[in-house]
């Protein structure tokens, strides 16, 4: 399927009508950061959906613009049929359900900023496209990527690279150590054998963060609660020029390791930035303030290298999340 812009017909009214998760930006910029949300192929249910709400609440931000590229996608069923008619598509559409898309080309180069919503079913780029995308954010192009998109691209080294730690797709000791911080505060480079990726039950969990001095994190409360989500554990990658802003318990009680996992993480590749966030499982993950507010603030961190959004008052506590329903 040739690539598709996404043009949301009703989205001034929605901008209007629903809450936002960020205050006013007092230091707004005169330029806005153009953004390139690329999707398509996910083993998440609620994917086209998440697109549009991250589309939505960056420019109710004040800060981005932005433009969705859509790779061949992936047909989870007519009863997710409402978050495919969000975004345009009807279900003839939606069920074309390619494996590929040969002629997925974006001009990354074209924008300040790219947001990857894949999953571990996401198809190779072709060639040039990934040589675009190296190219892209070695000469400082900035790149978030959120939850399953970190299970993506198992062989493509350099974006391995660029996310640090990944999860499933055969990634083992071959592809770099576990990372984790123990009971002590130490950060841990574990190079014992055993495969990659795994999530207990969904929960609500507690982000600890352990850098309140990054531009992303802070003025954030030193523990705060997610929203029922998945979190991910036994991550493990190349893992250079990579920082831990913030860790999630996983516990064993809930399937989990036992172990302080990287939930917040920054990199450089070359010249770029980019902001890894292992939340956002869900419609309803997406719609936490917590996570919303990560994605805002380190998205502007990975375009510009500085945040000048606040953190809301709505923002969650150490026992109390917080979200905002959307409709």
């Amino acid at each position: 399927m040739r690539t598709l812009k996404i043009i949301f017909s009703l989205i001034s009214t929605l901008l209007l009508s629903v809450p936002s998760f960020s205050q006013s930006n007092k230091n707004m910029s005169k330029d806005k950061i153009k953004t390139l949300i690329v999707d398509g192929q996910n083993n998440h249910e609620h994917w086209p959906k998440i697109t549009y709400m991250l589309k939505m609440e960056m420019e109710k931000s004040g800060l981005f613009t932005v433009d969705v590229e859509r790779s061949a996608f992936t047909w989870k069923g007519e009863e997710f049929l409402s978050d495919y008619a969000i975004v345009g598509m009807d279900k003839t559409e939606a069920m074309k359900d390619p494996k590929a898309d040969p002629d997925y080309s974006p001009d990354f180069s074209a924008y300040d900023l790219v947001i990857c919503n894949f999953g571990w079913n996401a198809a190779p780029w072709p060639e040039k496209t990934k040589k675009d995308f190296e190219k892209f954010i070695k000469k400082g192009g900035g790149l978030v990527v959120f939850h399953a998109a970190d299970n993506s691209f198992p062989e493509w080294k350099a974006y391995n690279q660029m996310i640090g730690i990944g999860g499933w797709g055969d990634r083992t000791e071959k592809d770099g150590p576990y990372v984790y911080y123990d009971d002590n505060g130490k950060l841990i480079r574990d190079n014992s054998a055993g495969k990659a990726g795994s999530h207990g039950p969904q929960h609500e969990y507690q982000i600890q963060i352990r850098n309140s001095n990054h531009p992303i994190t802070k003025g954030m409360p030193e523990k705060w609660l997610q929203t029922k989500d998945e979190l991910y554990d036994r991550l493990r990658g190349p893992a250079e020029n990579m920082e831990v802003l913030a860790t999630a318990y996983s516990a064993e009680e809930q399937k989990g390791t036992g172990r302080h996992e990287p939930a917040l993480m920054v990199l450089n590749y070359g010249n770029g930035r980019i902001f890894h966030n292992i939340m956002g499982h869900a419609d309803y993950s997406v719609e936490s303030v917590g996570f919303m507010t990560s994605m805002l603030r380190g998205s502007e961190w990975a375009a510009t290298g500085k945040v000048t959004q606040e953190i809301p008052e709505n923002f969650p506590t150490a026992d109390k999340s917080s979200s905002v329903k959307f409709d």
